[in-house]
């Protein structure tokens, strides 16, 4: 199958490779560059640590936090 690629850098890709592959209007790709090949692959989904950072809230700062998670100061 071939495309053209457009002025501005574009290219269609193909219905039947789109359907093949699960490819829906604005589903992110990486390009990736693989012995003189470009290579497109699906995006992966956001990192699962940014998805979730944040969430918990305890309600201490972070200071408060480290200090429980520690527990107490050893004597010296």
């Amino acid at each position: 199958m071939k495309t053209t690629v457009s002025e501005k850098g574009q290219v269609t890709i193909p219905k039947v490779l789109r359907d093949r592959l699960g490819i829906r209007p604005g589903q992110a790709l990486d390009f990736r560059e693989e012995h003189g090949r470009l290579v497109a692959a699906k995006a992966t989904a956001e990192d699962p640590v940014e998805r979730v950072y944040g969430v918990i809230k305890t309600g201490m700062s972070t200071d408060e936090a480290m200090a429980e998670l520690r527990g107490p100061a050893a004597s010296r």
